[in-house]
């Protein structure tokens, strides 16, 4: 597979450089949680922020960001929200959800992160009207996580069904069916209190394993004795 000059020489210098091959190895079973939080999310770069809408089982809205947010399937449409739990005061949206089963989740662009910071339809909990895209979920499943040292949940996690989602027009691609990013803006979390925005993307096409077979084989067979 032949890469570009300059991703090439960045390859190269990177397996090159002594200090990059030394390794400080991290026993999480005995790291304390705030520092197992602190190196995880520095180094699982960069997270999705979700905005997340629940109600109350008597009807107070709710509204959180999170960045434990990813998708989990397209086939059937599935994306799962996690929250670590604390014994002092319990996730008022994971209890929302957990008692009325449907959530909306919203992503935060550039221009309201500033509002998105400040917050600590098929289904009712409405939709953020400044989002671009907004999920409408019902809860699929819920699995409570406990810590080997707690009988005591540490984190739940939520895996909701997508049922609809809206889009504004305007930050779809040409093709109508896709999202363009440099509209959407989206914003994500790094390590501490840094955030990242999409500024450049690049386009890498996929490998085809039988256009490359004999290029593989035949390095394999250059390095058998």
């Amino acid at each position: 597979m032949k890469l570009s000059a300059d991703r090439e020489e960045e390859a190269r210098l990177w397996a090159a450089t002594e200090d990059a091959r030394k390794t400080k190895i991290f026993d999480l079973d005995s790291t304390a949680p705030k520092e197992t939080y602190q190196l995880l999310t520095s180094a699982i770069i960069p997270r999705p922020i979700a905005f997340v809408s629940s109600l109350s089982s008597d009807g107070v809205p709710n509204l959180a960001p999170f960045s434990y947010f990813s998708m989990i399937s397209h086939n059937p449409p599935m994306l799962s929200v996690s929250f670590a739990l604390s014994a002092r005061r319990p996730k008022d949206t994971r209890e929302n959800i957990l008692q009325t089963k449907e959530f909306t989740v919203n992503i935060i662009s550039e221009p309201f992160i500033e509002a998105a910071n400040s917050t600590s339809v098929l289904v009712k909990p409405p939709i953020v009207e400044e989002s671009a895209v907004s999920m409408e979920c019902e809860l699929y499943s819920h699995q409570d996580i406990s810590s080997s040292s707690s009988v005591l949940p540490t984190a739940t996690l939520v895996l909701g069904l997508i049922k609809r989602v809206h889009v504004r027009e305007s930050f779809l691609s040409e093709d109508g069916s896709t999202l363009d990013p440099t509209k959407l803006r989206p914003v994500a979390r790094l390590g501490g209190v840094t955030y990242a925005r999409v500024v450049e993307g690049f386009d890498l096409p996929r490998v085809s394993w039988k256009a490359t077979k004999g290029v593989y084989e035949e390095i394999d067979s250059t390095q058998k004795p």
